[in-house]
This record gives C-alpha cells, structure tokens and sequence, in this order.
C-alpha cells in the first residue's frame, strides 16, 4: 500500500469537505459543480457571479499551485513526464462521454459533488439515490470498456 498516496487522498478529502461546509455555512450553497457552472453561465439569480467564478477558479487553481510546487498530480498520465495523458477512448468518445455526463447532471438535478458530497452529508434519501445510481453506472462502464470493448489495461 502506498501511504503517501493515501495521505494525500485524505488531505483531498478534507479539503473537499471544508470547503464545501465553509460555503454552506457563509453563503448557504451547496457545493455541487454542475449547479455553480450551470447558473454561472445562464446567470442566475442576478448578482450572484462573484462567488460562483471564484469557487471555480479555486478548483482549477489549486492543481496548478500544487504542480508548480513541484507537487506533481499523481499517476493521471501514462507516462511520467506527462501532466495529462491521451484520451484511453480518444477524443470522439471523450467528447460524447462528456456529452452523457452534461445529461446525466441535467437529469440527476446535479453531479457527484452536490449529491455525494453535499447530499450525503445532508443525509439526503434522493441524493443517496443519486449517488448510487451514479456509481452503478460507473461499475457498469468500467466493465463494459475494459472486458466487453477490451478498450482498458
């Protein structure tokens, strides 16, 4: 077992935790991704943008800071000079992959972080619902994509 990477997935966890109680105990938001995206960009309610772009920028900041930190992202490439590897489907099925996950918040009324996160804590029924539904799709894909397809190591 590696225990740095387990430390650092415990260190991201928690931080994913503080930040989203820090948001629901100053601004009385829930934390879900596709729902701070989702209304950023129709721009709803009004006035309501500030945060919205600064709890992104923050998700997309922090991985950078730690990178040139020399903190390096974890085994997310194939190889080990390379931040992102290539696409294991290719783009074309990325870009669809990302086109189902866009419905599934839509239908799901939110995403990992809004239900798996934020719901579960809540102790939320319909998010636990959600969030099983979500990891028995993801159960699902990873089998059909490595052992029927034959597209994963």
């Amino acid at each position: 077992m590696d225990v740095t990477a387990s430390l650092h997935g415990l260190i991201g966890g928690v931080l994913i935790g503080l930040s989203a109680t820090w948001l629901m105990a100053t601004l009385g938001r829930i934390a879900g991704i596709s729902g701070i995206i989702g209304n950023l960009i129709t721009a709803r309610p009004k006035g309501d943008s500030a945060w919205r772009l600064t709890f992104l920028l923050g998700l997309i900041s922090g991985p950078i800071v730690l990178m040139l930190l020399g903190g390096g992202l974890g085994n997310v490439a194939g190889s080990p000079g390379e931040v992102v590897g290539r696409p294991a489907g290719g783009v074309v099925l990325m870009l669809f992959a990302g086109l189902l996950v866009g419905a599934g918040t839509g239908l799901g009324s939110g995403c990992t972080s809004g239900h798996g996160v934020c719901g579960l804590a809540r102790l939320s029924v319909r998010s636990l619902a959600a969030t099983l539904t979500f990891l028995a799709t993801a159960i699902v894909t990873v089998f059909v994509v490595r052992h029927l397809i034959g597209g994963g190591a």
